[in-house]
């Protein structure tokens, strides 16, 4: 099978790519950064492509079977707000379109947790947050996300294909994990998007998950870690700065405030990696 990853030159892209390359798939590797032709860090080569251009966002998914769809600006304040949401609405409406038109068996691309209300400056609603809690885009970062996920909705009913949002968390590598500690003295320092996050590597195999795991539709789940970012328990932290806010269920422990019993059910989605392996 034979796999277009757009965004291959970004943090989670690499990992995407190795993944994919390490189960049998043959890649595509775009982004508009990185030195086409032959790319020892990919383990492949690399397409450059501005898929703001419906004509290359085309051209990069001819000839393949599906696309894990990644190239966006990655989070807020990386462009100013108009560009942020321009670009990413192009891209994501032109990769969609051009899957439509070639056929393509499915559709996983990267939507995010900022489209469930991130940066929690207004609490939510409820914790554990969930698929529910939606939409409430606070930037025009969020708000490219939620605009994406509309076309993706519609494009799935026009052309009949599966596609798959995934709405991830703050991404780590295990090199950022010597960061965490730094966290913890201050509870209301990560209370942004609830002490949450998700490894690289599981980022990973929920992208492969969505490629191999039948589905209809478009549907969009949460990808996250399976615990907090921090070392209070989840029930403390949302006493101690969320006190207002219902719990609709006990928290147990120190797990995720953004529920991943969606991406389970739908993907067979399991986190694998956790910060606590990698900080005594």
């Amino acid at each position: 099978m034979r796999i277009t990853v757009t965004g291959a030159w970004g943090k989670a892209g690499r990992a995407v790519v190795a993944d994919l390359l390490e189960h049998g798939y043959e890649v595509v590797a775009t982004d508009l950064a990185g030195v086409a032709g032959e790319n020892e860090e990919l383990g492949t080569d690399l397409v450059v492509a501005d898929l703001t251009d419906y004509g290359q966002a085309l051209e990069v998914l001819a000839g393949s079977d599906a696309v894990v769809h990644l190239g966006n600006i990655p989070a807020p304040g990386r462009a100013t707000g108009p560009e942020t949401l321009n670009r990413n609405t192009a891209a994501n409406s032109n990769v969609f379109l051009a899957a439509a038109r070639l056929e393509l068996s499915k559709v996983v691309w990267a939507s995010s947790e900022t489209t469930l209300g991130l940066p929690f400056d207004v609490p939510p609603r409820y914790a554990p947050v969930d698929e529910a809690h939606f939409p409430v885009p606070t930037s025009t970062y969020a708000l490219s996300k939620v605009l994406g996920e509309q076309t993706a909705e519609h494009v799935s009913a026009w052309s009949g294909i599966p596609f798959v949002g995934l709405r991830l968390s703050n991404i780590h590598r295990p090199e950022d994990y010597a960061r965490v500690p730094g966290y913890w003295s201050d509870l209301g320092s990560r209370r942004w998007n609830l002490w949450d996050y998700v490894d690289v590597r599981d980022v990973s195999a929920a992208c492969r998950l969505g490629i191999e795991r039948p589905t209809t539709g478009s549907q969009n789940v949460i990808i996250a870690a399976a615990d907090t970012i921090m070392n209070t328990p989840s029930a403390e932290l949302m006493a101690a700065v969320f006190p207002e806010v219902p719990l609709t269920r006990p928290l147990e422990g120190f797990e995720t405030l953004l529920a991943i019993d969606a991406a389970r059910d739908l993907l067979g989605y399991v986190p694998a990696h956790s910060w606590r392996d990698h900080v005594g």
